[in-house]
């Protein structure tokens, strides 16, 4: 019966072999994995079918440990990954310019690769965004409103830049801007990348009003707004002319609202007011006149008038009633110079039916019968005589 020595390889070194004998005559390793060359030996004595199932043995511990080995491999390597560059900071274009929205992202391109430029309103969420462009299968497909107005910096995005180019900015255009980039398998980011857009427009023209009560001792409010403007334009009010100006501690303004109280008015508050909206862009003003009144000067007013209309009315009276008698006197007086009636005179008009005869030789007086009928032009009742 012969003695070999057998020997278990393992250690950090590679090896292609798993045993060997005494004579340093290796047996390779089952399905050929590397192993260590350090010798775990020890002196096998015994028949040939002991000696093959200890070689079985052998083979079956060094398929585990090679397996394991290899998962350890796997866990522990470094996984691929896509990830996304874009600025920290906002991003402002003045209204009209071009903006350029930087984006960077570093992985193995493959067939697979899609990149997507999308657009969020303000105070929208991500999922309500809107997409721009995107780049896939080598071709790249502007989309939705921006799509005249939006291409990429570099074509094809294949090398790592994927920055936006969107021309004549619009106020509209203000928002965030989503880059992502997709390169399955390399699933291990979610490949984002977010770009806050504000587009920058002067302040427009502002509208100057006022309220309360704009009386001696009384508060009024001066107000001033601008439509448009961005960022949001702020407020500043001066008083102009070269007359008083109200003390400082009557006058409190607010530079975000645009509003302008005075308290306690006098007639140093009286002038013309300026309203200046200004934001990084430009500005814009407006002016308002502003006269303070005196409640007492105006009874006393009012009372002088009533007094003029009254002596006005009165002179007028006084005036009318002397021309009238003016008038009076002019006019000649006319004398009475009696009637000319008769009294056996008949009245006009009227048709005497009466005949009355004397008869001088017997002395008789004739009438017709002794009711007569009078008749005049005007009317036909009978009369009795």
């Amino acid at each position: 019966m012969e003695e070999r020595g057998v020997s278990l390889l393992e250690g950090a070194g590679l090896s292609p072999y798993l045993l060997s004998d005494s004579q340093s005559r290796p047996y390779p390793a089952p399905g050929g994995c590397p192993v260590g060359t350090a010798f775990l030996s020890w002196t096998w004595t015994g028949t040939q079918d002991q000696r093959r199932q200890d070689m079985a043995m052998a083979r079956l511990l060094g398929s585990l440990f090679c397996r394991s080995l290899l998962g350890l491999i796997y866990w522990t390597a470094p996984v691929l990954a896509v990830e996304v560059h874009v600025p920290a900071e906002p991003l402002s274009t003045p209204v009209g310019k071009t903006a350029e929205l930087a984006c960077s992202y570093s992985t193995s391109v493959t067939d697979n690769f899609v990149l997507e430029w999308s657009f969020v309103q303000p105070g929208k969420p991500i999922s309500a965004s809107h997409p721009i462009l995107y780049f896939s299968n080598g071709h790249l497909y502007p989309t939705g409103s921006k799509a005249k107005r939006a291409s990429l910096l570099q074509n094809p995005p294949t090398g790592g830049v994927a920055t936006l180019k969107l021309t004549d900015v619009h106020p509209s255009d203000t928002g965030t801007y989503i880059c992502h980039v997709n390169n399955p398998p390399d699933f291990y980011t979610n490949g984002l990348g977010l770009i806050n857009l504000t587009v920058l427009v002067p302040p427009s023209s502002p509208l100057c009003s006022q309220t309360g009560q704009i009386s001696l001792g009384g508060s009024a409010t001066l107000r001033c707004s601008s439509s448009s403007g961005a960022p949001r334009p702020v407020y500043n009010w001066v008083h102009l002319g070269s007359s008083p100006t109200p003390s400082p501690g009557s006058m409190v303004q607010d530079d975000v609202s645009g509003q302008l109280i005075l308290n306690n008015l006098s007639l140093a508050s009286s002038g013309t007011y300026r309203c200046v909206a200004t934001n990084q862009m430009g500005s814009a003003s407006c002016e308002l006149t502003f006269s303070v009144t005196d409640p007492s000067k105006g009874r006393v007013a009012g009372a002088v008038i009533g007094v003029l209309l009254g002596v006005l009315f009165l002179s007028i009276a006084v005036f009318c009633l002397i021309r009238f008698q003016k008038e009076r006197r002019k006019r000649p007086k006319e004398t009475y110079k009696g009637s000319d009636l008769r009294e056996d005179a008949i009245a006009p008009g009227i048709s005497e039916q009466i005949s009355l005869r004397a008869d001088s030789n017997n002395g008789l007086l004739e009438k017709s019968p002794s009711a007569s009928t009078v008749k005049t032009n005007n009317s036909k009742l009978p009369m009795v005589v």
